[in-house]
């Protein structure tokens, strides 16, 4: 008899736990003057028994943010994905106080795990540089979204893979935090159909985002959620640009860097439009560009990533 699968709250309430970090003892060996603080937090299980990228850069922006007076919020990131990340072990963060201005602060924060062989050295598996600033006024202009239809009439992830009896697609519809729902055609299960090579056709991708249920979470880990959510979709535009897709034989991906602005500071429980774009491809890596817009069609955030990509190719 098959296990029922957990409700939205559930899944949802599961992506807070994950993020709210627990404090830790620091680790003397590794501390400069300027270390702060340190925290500790696990892992959601993936098909594949890997990490998620995201999940690491949404617990070091957690990390981060508390070690900052009150009142600043984060505007800026940028993360080195260095290892990949061992699920069966913790994932340690320790905070550097770079600076603190008058209205600035700047934190770094490296992510570390026990060495995967006995009497390997702690290895690094992010770095990460963030910037948060205090409220204040100033000059305010925003890009408009594109045209969109409503999200409420797109088909969900579950829909779209419903009756595929595979571990990632099962987790894809049933267990992923974030509810995803593509205006461009999904490339879960082939690539887009209007072809590769035109960038007229196949530049732009179009998601609709937003946690599964309501989160009663604080302005912080809203931030750190934006950052969980944003490294879902970044290598389809590439995909999309090749004629590739998440199934294509012998394809390697992997995140090099992330970047995220936040420009203003908005829910993640409610619908944000993720539009994404492939400008370059070159060396076997690939490079995207996203905007986050609210449902006023106002920009809220600008995510760039640079990843490894690669489709070996079979005898």
């Amino acid at each position: 008899m098959s296990t029922p699968d957990p409700s939205p709250a559930t899944i949802a309430q599961g992506l807070l736990d994950l993020l709210d970090l627990r404090p830790a003892e620091l680790d003397e060996r590794n501390a400069t003057p300027s270390t702060v603080a340190a925290f500790e937090g696990g892992s959601n299980p993936q098909p594949g028994g890997h990490v998620f990228g995201g999940q690491v850069m949404g617990q070091a922006v957690t990390a981060v943010g508390r070690t900052v007076p009150e009142g600043r919020r984060i505007h800026s990131m940028y993360s080195y994905f260095l290892a990949p990340g061992d699920p069966e072990h913790p994932i340690r963060f320790q905070v550097e106080n770079l600076r603190d201005g008058g209205s600035f602060s700047v934190r770094r924060v490296l992510a570390t795990q026990p060495g995967r062989q006995d009497g390997e050295e702690e290895r690094t598996i992010l770095a990460m540089t963030a910037s948060f600033q205090e409220d204040q006024d100033g000059l305010e202009h925003s890009e408009r979204a594109p045209e969109a239809p409503s999200p409420d009439g797109l088909p969900t992830t579950a829909e779209v893979l419903a009756g595929i009896d595979h571990p990632v697609a099962r987790y894809w519809a049933t267990q992923r935090p974030i509810d995803i729902r593509h205006v461009t055609d999904p490339i879960y299960l082939g690539p887009d159909p209007r072809g590769a090579g035109d960038p007229h056709t196949t530049d732009t991708q179009m998601v609709w985002m937003r946690t599964l249920a309501p989160v009663p979470a604080t302005p912080l880990l809203h931030d750190a959620i934006l950052a969980f959510a944003s490294d879902y979709t970044p290598f389809e535009p590439i995909l999309r640009r090749q004629g590739l897709s998440w199934v294509t034989p012998g394809l390697r991906m992997a995140t090099i860097n992330h970047a995220i602005w936040w420009h203003r500071h908005v829910r993640a429980d409610e619908w944000l439009l993720y539009v994404q774009r492939s400008p370059s491809a070159s060396g076997g890596r690939g490079l995207t560009h996203g905007q986050v817009f609210d449902r006023e069609g106002d920009l809220v955030a600008t995510v760039t990533q640079e990843g490894m990509i690669r489709v070996k190719q079979r005898p």
